[in-house]
């Protein structure tokens, strides 16, 4: 968990432009809230090892996403659900299972379903939201934590020193 937050707090304060660590976080949407060993979950990688993508961000918020998922998979299920059973949709349901293409996909599961529209509506407002806790933090948290005497006392703290040995 100590190791956890370091790597978080690495990754806020490294060089990478706050874009590149929200980008991160927002992709990391569809591997964690999605089930992993799906088709699109390649394509994610594909995107994320080819784009500009602080790829800690990603790997980390992976894993947070993930323990979310476990909280909201009800919700995920009913979403796909509803929007698979959609009348006006079912001739587009229809045509995706017959091409053997978009069947690899497997978007006829319900809990894959709800969790890639959830994922997909929450991706601009994570991007953002994430975006802008990065520039706070840069800007204002982290010079003012810097200032505490606590901040001091951390430093020689085995958390420090693990955080420390991250960087090197």
């Amino acid at each position: 968990m100590l190791t956890m937050l370091a790597k978080f707090l690495k990754i806020l304060g490294s060089d990478a432009s706050p874009l590149q660590i929200a980008f991160g976080f927002a992709l990391a949407l569809f591997i964690g809230l999605t089930p992993f060993f799906s088709l699109h979950n390649l394509v994610i990688l594909f995107i994320a090892f080819v784009t500009r993508v602080n790829l800690g961000a990603f790997f980390l918020a992976s894993a947070i996403f993930t323990l979310i998922a476990y909280l909201i998979d009800p919700w995920s299920i009913s979403l796909g659900e509803y929007l698979l059973t959609l009348p006006d949709l079912q001739t587009v349901w229809t045509s995706l299972y017959q091409s053997d293409f978009w069947r690899a996909f497997k978007f006829n599961h319900t809990l894959l379903m709800g969790s890639l529209a959830i994922s997909v509506i929450a991706f601009i407002p994570v991007l953002i939201l994430s975006y802008v806790f990065v520039v706070f933090y840069r800007h204002k948290f982290m010079a003012w934590v810097e200032k505490l005497k606590i901040t001091k006392w951390l430093k020689a703290s085995k958390f420090y020193k693990v955080y420390e040995e991250m960087g090197a």
